[in-house]
């Protein structure tokens, strides 16, 4: 085994403990926000925002982090080459897919770009974009887990059961049973009816508040959290960009957000964070390099 194997083995093994509050007499060593952070990173085109000079991997080392959720791009042995040759310890793969939807200049057949993400939430498609992900972890022990984003959504509007999901859940776990599934929640889908036959699927719960205004409820959607999804490990979602603002999330909601992240991470309450994302340090500058100095001082 090479050292660099050693050290993705390593991070796997942390992750799949799930984070307990510490009631146990020796006291547990101090996490630093670095050691539990993720960034979204990947090109992800939207009316809202110019490409960026931060690309795959970027955005994660320009925090300080070590550890990648891969989006908007399809999931390949070279995409995993470059983040480990970019030395990032771990990395999960987006299986509900955002891509590129081409749109045609009238005038110029065959040279349109792409101008938008369409999001592909369908149930096959999330079946054979984790098998994919399970036959790269194989390969790139830095791969630990299959992320589906924007979940309650598509289970809503394509009228989705449980028993139809378990075979994503079965996908995730068919090649590699150590494989972590994520589900991303939101605040505003914090209703047990919304979940019920589907809280057994998730490894990991990424939480979000979509509204930056209710970020001050932060704290009490977390403990709904965790009793909707009770002992399974939350990595609370923290965005640069309130895409209901069409701007910057403002800095007294940001600062606000990022003050209790390093409560929870320090008390154990919530597993760790997520920032979206990479693509948005460059349109976001002030607030990009505010949780930068932040996560680095704590």
């Amino acid at each position: 085994m090479t050292r660099r194997d050693f050290i993705c083995s390593a991070a796997t093994a942390c992750v799949a403990t799930p984070f307990t509050r510490n009631t146990s007499a020796a006291p547990a060593r101090p996490r630093r926000l670095a050691d539990v952070g993720w960034c979204w990173d990947g090109q992800g085109l939207n009316g809202q925002w110019r490409f960026s000079i931060f690309g795959a991997g970027e955005g994660t080392k320009w925090f300080g982090l070590r550890r990648t959720c891969f989006m908007f791009h399809p999931n390949t042995a070279m995409a995993m080459e470059k983040l480990g040759g970019m030395d990032i310890e771990e990395v999960v793969c987006d299986i509900s897919k955002w891509e590129y939807q081409k749109v045609e200049h009238p005038d110029y057949k065959g040279l349109g770009a792409p101008m938008r993400m369409n999001h592909d939430g369908r149930i096959e498609r999330k079946r054979r974009e984790a098998e994919i992900v399970g036959r790269l972890s194989l390969k790139y022990p830095f791969l630990t887990g299959a992320f589906d984003d924007d979940l309650y959504g598509q289970i809503k509007s394509a009228h989705v059961k449980s028993d139809d999901y378990a075979l994503v859940h079965r996908a995730v776990k068919s090649i590699n049973p150590k494989l972590k599934h994520w589900g991303v929640v939101y605040a505003h889908e914090l209703k047990k009816e919304n979940w019920a036959g589907f809280t057994d699927f998730f490894d990991v719960v990424s939480f979000w508040v979509w509204k930056s205004k209710d970020l001050v409820n932060l704290d009490r959607y977390v403990e709904q959290c965790r009793e909707l999804f009770p002992g399974k490990p939350i990595n609370v979602g923290c965005y640069l960009r309130d895409f209901t603002l069409l701007d910057a999330v403002p800095m007294d909601m940001l600062k606000h957000q990022w003050r209790f992240i390093a409560k929870s991470v320090a008390d154990g309450t919530i597993q760790g964070y997520s920032i979206i994302s990479g693509k948005l340090i460059d349109m976001h500058p002030e607030q990009a390099t505010w949780v930068r100095d932040f996560i680095k001082a704590n």
